[in-house]
Formats: structure tokens, C-alpha cells, sequence
């Protein structure tokens, strides 16, 4: 009986783990370059079961086989499927069509700086002319932090990256991609890092100026799965409730013997 407590207790953590997460996505939902993400569940290692020593076989322990104690979180995954572009008529705002990434440099609250990977292309222009995303970060060219002319009157940044100013080329946009996205880790909520094993391959997305890649969260299919989910959660409740009967019932009835 102790086992249907652990079991609904470990089906309710799991799933309150995927209502986190959906949480997060529907919360996303409007997030320039946010990639949904889902959880994967699996169940726990398999567990010895022996028989409880007693006179019916001389005090000898003796094995029953095996168990399985619940259901555990597996992996949080992210769907890196494109998100719609949306134009916005901006020039700095760079849309991704296509397989890649655009390179910025993340600046931590300790002053360290990585160089990181979004989908994110909400860009604008500093004062003194370098463009950088909404947190501040500097999208990288092939010359380093990009920068422009901040007298131009015209910056065109084409398909490839070529960036004029003035019909003047001055620059391109550097963009990176991977053969593997399970090997790129998530941070915060458009930025990924590659970790040990990832390597990388050459783009072949297209920049398309003046949109922006919107977020791949179906609102629709996020609700459908909430109420799955809530569902599942509370179907463990009950378990754990009826238990909770059982071992009651058990008590009670164990003093009324004695």
C-alpha cells in the first residue's frame, strides 16, 4: 500500500512538471524566436522485491522478482520547427528562413560574455551605430560586434547577409547552425550554448529584413495537452486518496481487533 503512495506521488510530480512547462510555452507564445519545448517521461529502474523474512519459509529471505516504483521526468526537449515570419517593416529586424542562427555576444550578470545562438532577430541600432538585440547583446558579423554608419540613409542587408550601407558593402551578418540540436543547451528562453560533442555545419538559412520568425507555440495544441495533463495529474490524486482510505480502513479496523 506505501508503493500506491510513491506511484501516485511520482505520476503527480511528473506531471505537474509538464504543466510547467506548457505554462512556459503558453507564456512564450508571442516570444520573437521562442522554440516550444515538451517533456518526455519514462519509468523509474526496475527494483529487487523480496519477501519479508517470517516462519512460513524457516526466516529465509527469498527474492520475488522485480518492480517498477512510478513514473519519472525524462528529458525536456525543444522543437526547433520555424516559427512563422511576421513583417514588421524594420530595418534591423531580422527574420531566419531556413536552417541557422544568428551569433550574439550574452554579457552575464557577472561580466562574463559567451557567444550564444538565437532565432531571435529583433535587432535595433545603439547610438553609436553597433546592433544589438532587445537585452542589449551585440550580433556578431564576420568583422566582430556589427556595427553601421549611423549617418547612413540606407542599410540593406540581403538573403546572404551582405550588408550595404548607401549601396556601399560593408559588412555580412555571420550565421552558424549544427548537425545536432539535441547537443545545444537552452538559456533563458530564445539563447543556446553548444555543449561537448556539438558540431557545427554551414547555414542555409536565408536573412529576410524587415520580418521577424515568431513563435512555434500552437496556443491550440498547448490547451488540448494542459487539459491532458491536468487530468492525468488528478487521476493520480485519486490514487493516492484511495490508499490513504485503505490504510485508514486498515487502522481502524486493526484497533477494533485488539
Amino acid at each position: 500500500m506505501l508503493r500506491s503512495f510513491y506511484t501516485g506521488w511520482t505520476g503527480m510530480y511528473t506531471q505537474q512538471k509538464r504543466l510547467d512547462v506548457i505554462s512556459n510555452n503558453m507564456a512564450n507564445v508571442t516570444t520573437v524566436g521562442y522554440k516550444k519545448e515538451f517533456v518526455t517521461s519514462q519509468s523509474f529502474n526496475d527494483v529487487l522485491t523480496i519477501k519479508i523474512r517470517d516462519n512460513s519459509e524457516g526466516w529465509r529471505q527469498r527474492t520475488i522478482g522485480d518492480m517498477s516504483p512510478g513514473a519519472k521526468i525524462g528529458e525536456v526537449h525543444t522543437d526547433y520547427t520555424q516559427g512563422s515570419l511576421r513583417q514588421t517593416d524594420n530595418r534591423f529586424d531580422l527574420g531566419l528562413d531556413g536552417s541557422g542562427f544568428f551569433k550574439v555576444n550574452v554579457t552575464d550578470i557577472e561580466g562574463n560574455t559567451y557567444l550564444s545562438y538565437t532565432r531571435a532577430g529583433q535587432f535595433h541600432m545603439t547610438n553609436d551605430g553597433y546592433i544589438v538585440d532587445a537585452n542589449g547583446n551585440h550580433l556578431q558579423s564576420e568583422t566582430g560586434d556589427f556595427q553601421v554608419p549611423v549617418d547612413a540613409h540606407e542599410i540593406v542587408i540581403d538573403g546572404l547577409g551582405y550588408v550595404y550601407a548607401d549601396d556601399v558593402l560593408i559588412d555580412r551578418v555571420e550565421l552558424a547552425d549544427f548537425e545536432d540540436y539535441e547537443y545545444l543547451k537552452k538559456y533563458q528562453d530564445t539563447y543556446y550554448r553548444p555543449v561537448d560533442g556539438a558540431t557545427e555545419k554551414e547555414p542555409t538559412a536565408t536573412i529576410r529584413q524587415g520580418y521577424t520568425e515568431q513563435s512555434n507555440v500552437m496556443v491550440v495544441n498547448e490547451m488540448v495537452d494542459l487539459i491532458a495533463t491536468t487530468r492525468a495529474y488528478e487521476a493520480n490524486q485519486k490514487v493516492i486518496k484511495a490508499a490513504d482510505a485503505v490504510m485508514e480502513q486498515a487502522a481502524t479496523s486493526v484497533g477494533r481487533v485488539g
